[in-house]
């Protein structure tokens, strides 16, 4: 069963990074990947709530695994973030390639440890 709810809870998380990143990138068309940034640090902040949901409040570990794994999994795209810092370094845009790298890094650290920090806190 865990295994049937995490593939559509990485269903669904596919589905909300596709609406996101759509509805971004038709409002605010820039050469800098917004909404890939966007979708990566909200899904590690929702990773941070959840990761802190279960250590510091004992809900089930499975919510990890078909949340975390599942839905976070299905939403963020690390992968497109790796390939469009790429594609600006090729473009000539060597500046915001490197403010993406380390704006997704930094950014997404940040988000995560501020949804922990926020479950302590409750």
């Amino acid at each position: 069963m865990i295994v049937a709810l995490t593939l559509l809870a990485g269903a669904l998380g596919a589905v909300a990074r596709f609406t996101l990143d759509s509805t971004v990138k038709r409002r605010w068309q820039t050469a800098f990947p917004l909404a890939t940034v966007a979708i990566n640090v909200t899904g590690s902040l929702a990773l941070g709530l959840l990761a802190g949901a279960v250590l510091f409040h004992g809900q089930p570990a499975t919510w990890q695994t078909v949340l975390g794994t599942g839905f976070c999994g299905g939403y963020t795209t690390f992968s497109t973030a790796s390939f469009e810092t790429v594609r600006l370094v090729q473009q000539g845009r060597p500046g915001l390639a490197l403010a993406n790298a380390l704006g997704s890094l930094v950014l997404s650290v940040a988000g995560c440890a501020a949804g922990l920090a926020a479950m302590w806190a409750l």
